[in-house]
């Protein structure tokens, strides 16, 4: 079962998510512990795919509580782990299509590793959120009315 630490909810508004990856991340020992204690941040973070790597850029790891004076860098770039084909092809679709890497969600493992789900997303245009916005809207007051009837019945 996987906890999850950080949730990248701007990305699922800004964003159409088309594919999603899951990605290991290299981390130091206090960035773990960080982590581990749910300090982490998403929110201004993107991957990039640099000389056949993948990068996760602009994430904030606060430093640890307990650290000394090796504590971490709080928002350095973090290379992250994939299998060279789906480098190639995040790198590929990425370029051509003018689709964006995003990170949607940081996670522990029951093996206690950090995971990251990556999503290869397209940008929404302002009236593709209009639209999720009203979606939205309509949905939570379809379960307020049902929330309102079933609450009647009783």
């Amino acid at each position: 079962m996987a906890e999850t630490v950080a949730i990248n909810r701007k990305a699922r508004y800004e964003y159409s998510i088309e594919e999603t990856f899951e990605a290991g991340i290299v981390l130091s020992g206090t960035e773990i512990k960080s982590i581990r204690d749910g300090k982490a941040n998403l929110q201004d973070a993107y991957a990039r795919i640099e000389r056949n790597e993948a990068w996760l850029v602009g994430a904030h790891i606060a430093p640890w509580a307990g650290g000394n004076r090796n504590n971490h860098e709080p928002r350095r770039d973090r290379k992250l782990l994939l299998h060279r084909m789906e480098i190639d092809r995040l790198a590929g679709r990425a370029g051509a299509k003018g689709l964006t890497i995003v990170p949607l969600r940081l996670y522990i493992t029951s093996r206690g590793r950090a995971k990251l789900e990556l999503g290869l997303a397209r940008g929404k245009q302002l009236h593709d959120k209009r639209r999720a916005i009203a979606d939205r809207d309509q949905r939570r007051e379809m379960e307020r009315e049902l929330a309102e009837a079933h609450r009647g019945r009783r």
